[in-house]
């Protein structure tokens, strides 16, 4: 049986963890200066979590559409409203699917990536040598890549949803063959820039910022074993698909 002060202390763990990782990004932050060389460390970060994540993100985006679609069109074929496909694949992909999907193929490809990567460099001592050296890790390893993951994650969303209307179009016009003149005029006089779009990517930021602080946390405090970096890789993709799906429920409520 289990004593009642480690039950507590079980449950506050998670809030101590929490406290800790708001703590370690205002660290973080307090680092941004804006000058060349880390502005070239952000770029190129972007570069190995963003640029590098197109081709799952076209791949998948361009499916995902083809399937909505085809859904779209049966369920509405009931009620006789088959043209109606491109505002139900629009306000579907724009609200919710496009920054989500994103959000944790970008955790399953990026953060672990992230998560592992930092942890070796801590299980090489490699972290403790940039200490010796009074080199901020915080600032030359974990911000850079946090910055990269907030401002890719918005971009890979916006291709998610190009390529998801892309493949809902050649479905829905050339195999079901939709008119094609109803199928844009639906798309462009049902969806809102300020509702649809704006909100769409304020959700990925938010998305990219809790995936990209999830993965330099983890991989920074990780244990310096191999058994270390893979709990730490583990822990970021779970930990990060839980709150993305949670931190959208709480959007959508604020942004309907």
């Amino acid at each position: 049986m289990n004593a009642p002060g480690s039950r507590k202390s079980r449950l506050m763990a998670p809030i101590a963890e929490t406290g800790h990782c708001g703590l370690f990004l205002i660290r973080m932050l307090a680092g941004l200066r804006f000058e060349h060389q880390q502005l070239i460390s952000v770029l190129q970060q972007i570069y190995l979590v963003g640029a590098r994540s197109l081709v799952i993100i076209m791949i998948c985006g361009f499916f995902v559409g083809m399937v909505l679609a085809l859904q779209a069109i049966n369920a509405l074929q009931q009620f006789g409203a088959s043209d109606q496909v491109s505002l139900l694949v629009g306000k579907t992909l724009f609200r919710e699917l496009g920054p989500v999907l994103t959000a944790l193929l970008f955790a399953g490809r990026a953060g672990t990536s992230i998560a592992a990567e930092i942890g070796l460099m801590k299980a090489t001592s490699q972290i403790d040598a940039m200490q010796l050296m009074a080199i901020d890790p915080i600032q030359r390893i974990a911000l850079p890549r946090f910055l990269a993951g907030l401002v890719s994650v918005p971009l890979l969303a916006a291709m998610f949803n190009a390529f998801a209307i892309l493949g809902a179009v050649i479905f829905s016009i050339g195999v079901m063959g939709i008119d094609p003149g109803i199928f844009w005029s639906k798309l462009q006089t049902g969806i809102y820039f300020g509702k649809d779009f704006v909100g769409g990517i304020w959700k990925s930021v938010v998305f990219g910022g809790l995936v990209s602080l999830i993965a330099v946390y983890f991989g920074y405090y990780a244990k310096p074993t191999s058994e270390g970096v893979g709990t730490a890789t583990t822990r970021t993709v779970v930990l990060s698909s839980v709150l993305i799906l949670i931190f959208d429920f709480i959007m959508t409520s604020f942004l309907i």
